[in-house]
């Protein structure tokens, strides 16, 4: 486990992220909003969660959908997963989209999306005059089968 030091806009700690089980590999966020916000069938909205992060370096915090507003209302991320990286201090705002057809409500406290601790890897990016061949090779979408 990694700590996570975080910085709450809201009164109480009732908004900080929590794992909704033993082994959920990605912690609550909820709407830290001051009144209710609607997104309209089809359009986008910016969602703030009122926490700050600091992340440990070589880590980062993923932003994925929840699968629960998914599949009952066709809520979802436009930028899923989204990354949080280890220097940003900023606050931690979700770009929601409603893929269904009707208005979804968001009211404070709501669960909006989920965040995944990981680590990072950074590759070391070298000029190249050839690259070697693979059986795929340049084959692209579908290019393994369906």
């Amino acid at each position: 486990m990694e700590t996570v030091k975080v910085l709450c806009r809201a009164t109480d700690d009732s908004f900080l992220p929590v794992y909704s089980s033993q082994e959920a590999a990605g912690a609550d966020l909820k709407a830290c909003v001051d009144s209710d916000m609607v997104i309209r069938a089809g359009d986008r909205a910016l969602v703030p969660t009122g926490l700050f992060i600091q992340l440990p370096s070589g880590y980062e915090a993923q932003i994925r959908p929840r699968s629960g507003l998914a599949i009952k209302h066709g809520i979802s991320l436009v930028n899923s997963p989204g990354t949080i990286d280890s220097d940003y201090r900023g606050e931690i705002k979700i770009i929601m989209i409603n893929h269904g057809h009707e208005d979804f409500v968001i009211r404070r406290g709501d669960r909006i999306a989920q965040m995944v601790i990981a680590p990072v890897s950074r590759g070391i990016f070298t000029s190249a005059e050839t690259l070697d061949p693979t059986e795929r090779d340049t084959g692209g979408f579908g290019s393994t089968g369906i």
